[in-house]
């Protein structure tokens, strides 16, 4: 949960970072856009690489890299938004119980809630 965490703390509207803009959107405020991009760019050039040793082809080695570059940057893209998405989720799940919580601490609701074990007495 630490980049929800992080995410939802450095909302600063003091601050402001300007960044790569595409189509008016910042870029370095979409979650995972960073990370996917940067194993996508280290994979493809890797790849591409080792392809050319391996054949001595170096149009075939650059559409190899290119293939490596957009398989692996969709791919972690998807698996990153999934865990970045099911860790909002989570938190937005923690957030409301922890309302729940206190809303309910101290009243009849609160001994009936850990009687059924909805809410765990700390």
């Amino acid at each position: 949960m630490d980049t929800v965490v992080k995410s939802m703390m450095e909302e600063d509207p003091e601050e402001e970072k300007k960044g790569l803009v595409l189509f008016g959107r910042d870029l370095s405020t979409v979650p995972c856009f960073r990370e996917s991009f940067l194993y996508g760019v280290s994979s493809g050039i890797g790849v591409g690489i080792a392809s050319f040793f391996k054949t001595s082809k170096p149009l075939l080695s650059q559409h190899i890299g290119m293939g490596a570059f957009t398989i692996t940057t969709l791919v972690y893209w998807s698996y990153c938004r999934y865990m970045w998405s099911k860790q909002k989720f989570d938190a937005q799940l923690l957030q409301s119980a922890l309302k729940d919580k206190i809303r309910y601490e101290g009243t009849v609701v609160e001994k009936e809630m850990e009687e059924k074990g909805i809410l765990k007495s700390a």
